[in-house]
């Protein structure tokens, strides 16, 4: 299995993270939830970190079955489409974004 992360280093314009929450589940979730091949999309909101630590706002973690199929979705319309409605987000946000992939081992 093959986990790709979208890593939201920075943090949420004050008094935004409802909007932020909101926007998220209610935009681009149905999108993540649409990229071909996908088999989970689990959004990770940030609570509380280490004194010091680097600020991640969020984490965005999807899950593909091979290398394949991730960049089948890497190349699909929906992503697109789901990257231009992220403009919208990060209009609450200060920072960026970078992804990783990673491979899952052990179930």
């Amino acid at each position: 299995m093959i986990i790709r992360q979208a890593l939201f280093e920075g943090v949420i314009h004050p008094g935004r993270e409802e909007a932020f929450r909101a926007y998220v589940a209610e935009k681009l979730m149905p999108l993540w939830q649409a990229f071909p091949g996908v088999r989970e999309v689990r959004v990770l909101h940030a609570v509380e970190r280490d004194e010091g630590a680097t600020p991640f706002a969020m984490v965005l973690s999807t899950a593909y079955d091979d290398r394949e199929a991730l960049a089948q979705a890497l190349e699909s319309p929906v992503r697109y489409e789901s990257r231009e409605l992220t403009k919208g987000l990060l209009a609450m946000f200060d920072g960026h974004i970078h992804h990783h992939v990673f491979e899952l081992e052990g179930r």
